[in-house]
């Protein structure tokens, strides 16, 4: 199931684009929806099923400001739920700093305790945004240092900027380094639906980033997720296929002081 979390998340004061000089190539962001993410104070809780509605875990998001002052912090949980737990209980934990304009990744923990044995990994990443490298070690194992071909966003921070996209640009981008190596991941919009959520019927944006990589999960299928299509962007559900059946994040409850609005749920 992190594996399953880990492929899903790739997946300013005023509105527009950032300028050219700013951003990467063909990443259209939108400042005010960057500044409604990044307010210092959002948290999303998902429920996650498997083909039929069977629900399997839970899925926690916090986006908050740094404790050292140095950006933000975006955390992710993912747990298990019911009889999963039984067959192969999961208590993960990833942790990606992010600072700057445009929330580049600086800092990647992860800490998985998985398994009846209790069985914990960790996992140190750390990003050299102005040298191009990336340093990783796992557990006490000796440390690996890469080179970019340039800036890259990590799994969750690059689910969180696509977020900001203004996806009636064409050809939007989002360079994303997984599996040793930096991808350029195209976001392409689907289209527009209404959608029964947390908040009711809403409209919706469908997104879905095409990733050629692996990544820690084995794909059978497109990633597909829908956000709010207002100024907080909120990914009110988000489906991938796997090799057997499907697997479904659905949003029950959120809160963030940028949209207070949107503000609710609680259905565990």
């Amino acid at each position: 199931m992190s594996r399953f979390l880990l492929f899903i998340v790739l997946s300013f004061a005023s509105a527009g684009s950032l300028s050219a000089q700013d951003a990467p190539p063909l990443l259209h962001i939108q400042k005010d929806v960057l500044n409604t993410i990044f307010s210092g104070s959002e948290v999303m809780h998902y429920s996650i099923s498997w083909s039929g509605g069977i629900k399997i875990g839970d899925l926690d998001l916090v986006v908050s400001r740094a404790e050292n002052g140095d950006g933000y912090r975006i955390q992710a949980r993912v747990s298990d739920y019911g009889m999963f737990r039984l067959f192969y209980p999961v208590d993960d934990i990833f942790t990606t700093m992010v600072r700057g304009v445009l929330k580049l990744p600086y800092r990647y923990e992860v800490l998985q305790r998985e398994g009846h044995g209790g069985r914990e990994t960790r996992r140190l990443t750390l990003y050299d945004q102005q040298r191009l490298e990336v340093s990783y070690q796992k557990n006490d194992q000796p440390v690996k240092t890469f080179t970019l071909a340039g800036t890259a966003y990590n799994e969750f921070s690059s689910f969180f900027i696509t977020r900001a996209l203004k996806f009636l640009e064409q050809g939007n981008v989002v360079p994303t380094y997984v599996d040793e190596k930096r991808h350029e991941v195209a976001v392409v919009m689907l289209g527009r639906e209404k959608m029964d959520s947390i908040f009711g019927k809403v409209d919706t944006v469908k997104i879905m980033p095409k990733m050629d990589f692996k990544g820690l999960y084995d794909k059978d299928g497109d990633t597909v997720f829908w956000l709010t299509d207002d100024a907080c962007r909120i990914p009110v559900a988000i489906n991938s296929k796997i090799l057997i059946g499907s697997l479904t994040a659905e949003l029950v409850e959120y809160s963030n002081p940028a949209c207070p609005e949107r503000t609710g749920g609680g259905n565990r």
